[in-house]
């Protein structure tokens, strides 16, 4: 057996709960360690036993009642109350989070915001009739003057 085996029951042999076995005997008449512990928890034990608790004051009841008349005498917080709580710090801080996410997002920080390619170019490019075509597809495909136009004869769609 090991000391720190006989170390749990301890307690409870020393508060008398219960007896050494046959191997926390054989081991506490072999450790000298264990075997003063035990000794010293029997005193501990044994001066509990002897110790008389106070008794309480005579007025104890009293003041007792007089605190808790107190107590529910006073106004509460009201509505600020909530302030003062952890609930009221976690929705800021994920508001803050939000807010500050929000701000690289727009800043182009992280590349979520405007980029070069996507900035209007010059009117009259090509670039600029695509970028035309691309934001205004469904209004082109669903135009249909463009279908009663005259295209050139020559003119092929898909070469």
């Amino acid at each position: 057996m090991k000391c720190d085996e006989i170390r749990e029951r301890m307690p409870d042999v020393a508060a008398g709960f219960g007896e050494p076995t046959v191997d926390e005997g054989r081991h506490l008449d072999s450790c000298a360690a264990c075997a003063e512990e035990l000794k010293a928890m029997r005193a501990t034990m044994a001066l509990l036993d002897d110790w008389q608790t106070p008794e309480p004051s005579a007025y104890f009841d009293t003041r007792l009642q007089a605190r808790l008349r107190e107590e529910m005498a006073e106004p509460h917080a009201g509505w600020l109350q909530w302030f003062r709580r952890p609930v009221l710090a976690a929705a800021l801080t994920v508001v803050m989070g939000v807010g500050i996410g929000l701000y690289f997002a727009r800043s182009g920080i992280y590349g979520l915001g405007p980029t070069e390619s996507s900035l209007p170019a010059e009117r009259g490019t090509a670039v600029s009739d695509l970028q035309d075509m691309e934001q205004n597809h469904d209004l082109y495909s669903n135009f249909e003057v463009l279908d009663d136009l005259d295209v050139q004869p020559d003119a092929v769609a898909n070469p």
